[in-house]
């Protein structure tokens, strides 16, 4: 293999087009079908805040429809570059593996990588101490998923079919638990609490710093320590 080749998982052609040309054309059609809907909806008994849909009902000019649809192309636009950015693209090379979600670019180099896999909807990449390097939500379908571990095999890295190698060392949190320093438990105590997603991501580098590792299961949390 050529020591410049690489592959690319995620943000393929396909998704380009669902999301930049199906979303905007969804939202078009709904601003053109919207005064429609809304006389629908006037109809009903169960509809809520009927006044706004009375209103909208009256829009049924041409230039109204113009700027629903316009509305409608602009709205689809956005979600799709939401949608587009919240992906998670992976490349890998020989040398490295690179990561974009959210304009943020992670690298990990291939000698500090000792095993890859998936748990679920979630890529997890571990250094040599059982750490973890990355735990980053993917958006391959049930059936795509292949392609992720075909592209790290493809390169050489220790890609693990049966998941974490680690994995019957966790053991769920309880608060407080005795074979936890004071500084871990605090930390996962915060974490327990946490709702938004940068949160649970900070707190959860706060534990990698400590020396363990935290995985989340049906909102319940389970630690180990890494191999160190």
């Amino acid at each position: 293999m050529r020591t410049d080749a690489r592959t690319v998982v995620g943000h393929s052609a396909t998704d380009k087009v669902l999301l930049y040309g199906g979303l905007p054309l969804v939202g078009g059609l709904l601003g053109y079908f919207l005064p429609r809907i809304a006389d629908w909806a006037v109809d009903q008994r169960w509809v809520p805040w009927k006044w706004l849909f009375e209103l909208v009902s009256d829009w049924d000019m041409w230039w109204a429809k113009v700027i629903l649809v316009a509305a409608g192309l602009v709205a689809g636009l956005l979600l799709g570059a939401i949608a587009m950015d919240d992906s998670l693209r992976i490349t890998v090379t020989n040398h490295d593996v690179e990561l974009l979600k959210n304009e943020k670019t992670t690298v990990v180099a291939r000698d500090e990588v000792a095993a890859v896999f998936l748990d679920g909807k979630e890529l997890v990449i571990q250094d040599r101490d059982s750490a973890e390097l990355v735990r980053e939500k993917h958006d391959q379908l049930k059936g795509d998923t292949a392609k992720i571990g075909a592209a790290f095999r493809a390169h050489g890295y220790p890609w693990s079919d049966d998941g974490d190698p680690y994995a019957d060392r966790f053991r769920r949190w309880v608060e407080d638990d005795p074979e936890l320093p004071p500084a871990v438990n605090a930390v996962l105590r915060a974490r327990a609490k946490a709702s938004e997603a940068a949160d649970l991501r900070e707190l959860r580098t706060e534990i990698a710093k400590l020396g363990y590792v935290v995985r989340d299961s049906d909102k319940k949390q389970y630690w180990r320590a890494a191999a160190r």
